[in-house]
């Protein structure tokens, strides 16, 4: 349609040139080639804006290391504690439900996972996520372990704290008392669920050391893999639970490990990874929710280097 109007529009200044003077007609002229030069500086631009729409932006840093968006991060290798790359590694600040790495550590370490659990009042006090266990219901001590890894319910970390160490307040202690044996110089604990609590904190290298601590145990190693599971509740019914972590489904290579977010925290994510012989953990701490997966995946990847897409090690 386009063409079909403006040719009626070109034809009427065309004629009307052929009576107008000389020095009118050429003025025209002239407007008529500026419009045409500004129209072709335009379609130049647009191509070049194109183009540069298509080449990612900040997507790495100097050297090739992602860029990320997160307050505090670290990449480590997990079996040597190498530091891989950091951004305030050290911050003091809450993590959220990551710390429940700890609290499995502890639990895993205590052994008899398969022995019972019988849940007492206090253990359901917890919000907002739970599993809404009640007082005198009896679980395996190794399937409250998968449903607080893979769900992160925070009345199930309350069960196994109280049931390990007599108290939510003793197990506390137990936490303190292994962090300082690991090196953990910037971390203190009051629970075993990471919801904020005055005076608690870690940081992203503290939760590196845990975090390789804990990968080192075959028995968390082969839940935090898990991407769902089936939990059966004590009147018989069947819920099945999605694990949090999205980078489980993103990187092939990733393996684990355990998802945080509290408004103090922000969004954050322990994550690990396996490929190539090489075995890595991220941690993400403080990040925004629309960035928190890509910035594990990216530094998971690029601390794997090409094999993360290819292989994979429960």
């Amino acid at each position: 349609m386009s063409r079909l109007f403006f040719k009626p529009v070109y034809f009427l200044l065309t004629a009307g040139a052929l009576f107008l003077g000389p020095m009118e007609a050429a003025a025209r002229s002239d407007s008529q080639s500026k419009r045409e030069s500004l129209a072709a500086k335009t379609k130049r631009k647009k191509k070049k804006t194109v183009a540069q729409k298509a080449k990612p932006v900040g997507k790495e840093a100097s050297g090739g290391i992602p860029k990320i968006h997160a307050t505090s991060a670290i990449l480590v290798d997990a079996q040597s504690g190498r530091v891989l790359h950091s951004v305030n590694p050290d911050q003091e600040r809450a993590v959220a439900s990551t710390q429940k790495i700890m609290t499995a550590l502890l639990v895993a370490e205590g052994g008899g996972l398969e022995k019972t659990v019988r849940i007492e009042a206090s253990d359901t006090w917890a919000e907002p996520s739970k599993l809404d266990i009640k007082a005198g219901e009896v679980y395996r001590r190794g399937d409250l372990l998968r449903i607080l890894l893979v769900k992160s319910m925070n009345d199930v970390a309350r069960a196994l704290a109280r049931d390990n160490a007599g108290s939510v307040e003793a197990f506390a202690k137990k936490m303190n008392a292994k962090a300082a044996q690991l090196g953990m110089s910037s971390s203190h604990f009051v629970n075993p669920n990471g919801l904020p609590a005055e005076g608690q904190h870690s940081s992203a290298r503290d939760m590196a050391k845990i975090a390789a601590a804990a990968y080192k145990i075959r028995a968390i190693r082969e839940i935090v893999c898990l991407k769902e599971l089936q939990w059966q509740h004590p009147n018989g019914k069947i819920s099945e639970f999605h694990n949090t972590n999205r980078v489980l489904s993103s990187l092939k290579a990733c393996n684990g490990m355990k998802t945080g977010y509290t408004q103090a925290a922000g969004f954050c994510l322990v994550s690990s990874a396996s490929a190539g012989g090489k075995d890595v953990i991220s941690v993400v701490l403080g990040d925004a929710k629309e960035f928190v997966w890509n910035d594990s995946h990216r530094l998971l990847e690029w601390g794997l280097g090409t094999d993360a897409q290819t292989a994979r090690t429960p």
